[in-house]
């Protein structure tokens, strides 16, 4: 037995070497679109409460509601709840396991039994009644030498916390299509608005037109002309009232209520106020971006998983143990001469299993390697998004910046056109030319305006949200 053991102590220790994976990051020092002063960039850290920052009082009454009540969010609270319990589950291997037992039974031999020869034996006491009665406990325990059941329990402990970064994940990403969708309704609005004003416009230059025509200076053309200006103008407001109505109810879903119940005042993009995001440093990414810190916990699950598989190679030991008081009378059951006991050591060394435990090990090691690839995956792909959400929101602000110059500038030229048409110095021609430039231009900047808050909200999410307030130190914290 001394062999085997010291047969057993280094294949254990080969088996269960630790080689833990190297996700072999390479990150780098800044954002190629941020600033690249690390004093800066630390600077002005985005807050968790990041949506405060658009200053609008209802957005952030909309957004709370929708972290309390979102039915996704909800879901994914619920396998939180699965995983602890998982956890529990596969913890109580690292336990013994106690039964109390009891059992009463009555037997009653029959009178004659079949011999040999056909003849039959009756017994001189007629029929033959026994009674057993028996209380026990039984308890059996698996040592965990080798860390079986304590990796079991690490994977599932991981895949607890994985399943917290997941609700963080799904609260993300419905903060930021609870806010998009608000700035959808904005846009909306805004866009409602200026089809509405444009129409009005678009009438009072065809009065004017029609004052022109009772004055003998303009044709029936001209008429015709600016009427189909009015009536596209016109035709403009539906599918604008449909995109309004369609992202009210989407708002709806979002906060779990139906349409009938949500009531969004709305209002003007132009109210809100453009933050200023500073993205940090890269190696924060890592920390603050909840499905990196879930596809880390998964990884670190598929390693818990890996261990279990090659132990499950080794030995496993098991103690047994029974005890209690057995007696054909009630009376007699609890006396001490009715007790008895059993004791168990057993140990149990797979040698042939038809592959499936090395199967298994190579199944583990596989789902380990799939893990990890995805994890650097996730690493990249955020730096991406950052990268490319830096890049959008310069862009968006500047296209916003370069749309206002053009509505200005529009706004004047049907100013003046409108006004030479009073006092007929100005062709028919020239008016509708400066009418579509306004009504395209000022149409335009809505949706360069609803860009700019949208590529605002892919910054916030693509840097997972916000930072969390930095640990206080020990000697600080008093």
């Amino acid at each position: 037995m001394l062999q085997t053991a010291c047969l057993i102590m280094p294949l254990g220790g080969c088996l269960l070497s630790n080689d833990k994976p190297e996700p072999g990051l390479d990150i780098p020092a800044a954002y190629n679109a941020g600033p690249k002063n690390p004093k800066i960039a630390e600077a002005a850290l985005p807050s968790l409460d990041w949506w405060r920052s658009f200053r609008s009082r209802e957005l952030t009454e909309i957004i709370e509601e929708a972290r309390e009540a979102n039915l996704d969010i909800a879901a994914a609270v619920a396998r939180i709840v699965q995983a602890d319990a998982n956890s529990r589950v596969a913890g109580a291997a690292l336990l013994p396991s106690v039964d109390l037992n009891g059992d009463a039974s009555r037997a009653q031999s029959s009178k004659t039994t079949s011999l040999g020869n056909g003849q039959a034996f009756v017994d001189n006491n007629g029929f033959r009644v026994s009674n057993t009665l028996s209380a026990s406990l039984s308890a059996s325990y698996e040592i965990d030498f080798w860390g079986k059941n304590r990796a079991t329990l690490r994977s599932y402990e991981e895949s607890a916390v994985a399943s917290r970064f997941d609700r963080d994940v799904v609260t993300l990403s419905t903060i930021a299509s609870t806010a998009n969708s608000y700035f959808q309704v904005l846009a909306a609005q805004d866009r409602l608005r200026v089809a509405r004003n444009n129409y009005a416009s678009a009438q009072r230059v065809l009065n004017l037109i029609q004052q022109r025509v009772n004055a003998g200076t303009a044709s029936a053309l001209e008429v015709s002309q600016q009427e189909s200006v009015v009536a596209t103008q016109r035709a403009a407001i539906p599918p604008i009232e449909q995109t309004l109505a369609q992202y009210r109810n989407a708002l709806a879903v979002l906060l779990a209520r139906s349409p009938e119940r949500v009531q969004i005042r709305g209002g003007s993009l132009n109210s809100l106020a453009v933050p200023r995001v500073t993205p940090g440093l890269p190696a924060e990414l890592l920390t603050q971006r909840p499905d990196i810190r879930e596809a880390e916990a998964n990884l670190a699950a598929a390693n818990a998983n890996v261990y279990n598989a090659r132990a499950q190679l080794l030995p496993s030991i098991t103690l047994t143990g029974e005890g209690g008081y057995q007696s054909s009378v009630f009376k007699l059951l609890m006396r001490p001469e009715s007790a008895f006991f059993s004791l168990g050591a057993g140990l149990t060394q797979p040698i042939f299993e038809g592959g499936r435990l090395l199967g298994n090990v190579d199944l583990q090691k596989g789902k380990q390697d799939e893990l990890l690839q995805t994890y650097r995956k996730t690493v990249i792909s955020a730096f991406s998004d950052v990268e490319t959400a830096l890049t959008g929101l310069r862009n968006a602000v500047e296209r916003e910046r370069l749309q206002r110059a053009v509505v200005t500038a529009s706004q004047r030229a049907f100013d003046i056109s409108e006004q030479r048409l009073r006092e007929g110095t100005i062709d028919l021609v020239t008016v509708l030319q400066t009418q579509q430039t306004l009504y395209t231009a000022q149409d335009t900047l809505v949706q360069a305006r609803l860009a700019t808050m949208q590529a605002a909200v892919s910054l916030y999410q693509a840097l997972g949200g916000g930072w969390l307030p930095k640990p206080v130190e020990a000697s600080n914290a008093r």
